[in-house]
């Protein structure tokens, strides 16, 4: 029976799957699990298998998928075992957001605020990082849209999350949610909803490689402002549904602040407004506002 299932799952297979090695596909605009597979003439269950991901995951803009040869999504079939050296994991990581960097041995708050141009205490309060205290090797940091940190030595494989609000927590959540908190605050639900998807899948356990949590994906710094300026009662920073409130009282005050305007709004949020008016949408901006106008139809928008 075993083999008779995993005939029927490798049916679909076909002369575009990679014959002998895997290759690394980066997730595009608009692309599911499905639609990967599909373009390679796999089953989403013998993809999902081979990146160690079930077949509801979602995909993440800019993560990376390993489409694996016939063999290998074979192999990872009748096994259970994912390959290897798959990177695709979307609970890992989502769209990296602009600015990110990981400390590297040698390095001091002082010294990366310098080497990007931007005031120590404004990293600090960025990233929730105590400035009076020594970084951590492999903390991530956001650092603002257009700063530039380089480095000759590679980024630690293990990294920390500086201990600040908001927290990721094993919870997601559902569109439904999203909606009812984005009507409560006159924000379209469906655009309240792609940014959610888009970020996260709605994974509120998804730290980014910049330092960015939960759902919607907010910065300590973004949560602390929200909590002094945009609402009168401090939000849960260890709930799904907070974090989701936060990001859409911020979508809330965006589209406020570019009178209504859709596409900038989006962008001021992944790229920050100031940055946005300064220097106009950045390539990945642009990429990501498509992505985010494109998922906006599914949600009802």
């Amino acid at each position: 029976m075993k083999r008779i299932l995993l005939a029927s799952a490798l049916g679909a297979l076909a002369a575009c799957a990679p014959a002998n090695a895997a290759v690394i596909h980066t997730v595009q605009p608009g692309e599911t699990l499905w639609s990967i597979a599909a373009a390679n003439n796999f089953t989403t269950r013998a993809l999902a298998a081979a990146n160690g991901l079930s077949e509801n995951s979602n995909v993440i803009l800019g993560t990376q998928i390993k489409i694996p040869s016939v063999s290998e999504a074979a192999q990872a079939l009748a096994s259970g075992t994912p390959l290897s050296s798959s990177s695709s994991s979307s609970s890992a990581s989502g769209a990296p957001p602009l600015g990110g960097y990981t400390v590297r041995p040698g390095d001091s708050l002082t010294a990366i605020a310098a080497r990007s141009g931007v005031p120590m205490i404004a990293v600090a309060n960025m990233n929730g990082v105590d400035p009076s205290k020594p970084l951590l090797i492999g903390t991530v940091l956001k650092l603002p849209t257009g700063a530039s940190v380089s480095s000759s030595s590679p980024a630690p494989s293990n990294t920390v999350v500086p201990n600040a609000p908001p927290y990721h927590t094993p919870e997601r959540v559902s569109s439904t949610t999203i909606s009812e908190i984005a009507a409560a605050h006159g924000v379209p639900s469906s655009l309240a909803n792609a940014i959610g998807w888009q970020e996260s899948g709605f994974n509120n356990d998804l730290v980014s490689s910049a330092n960015a949590r939960g759902v919607m994906q907010i910065l300590p710094g973004t949560w602390s402002w929200i909590n002094s300026n945009l609402t009168p009662t401090p939000l849960n920073a260890s709930s799904a549904a907070d974090n989701v409130h936060a990001g859409v009282l911020y979508l809330g005050q965006l589209l406020r602040d570019t009178g209504y305007n859709i596409p900038e709004t989006i962008a001021s949020y992944y790229q920050g407004l100031e940055s946005v008016r300064r220097e106009g949408m950045l390539p990945d901006t642009r990429q990501y506002v498509n992505s985010v106008m494109a998922l906006r139809s599914r949600f009802g928008g």
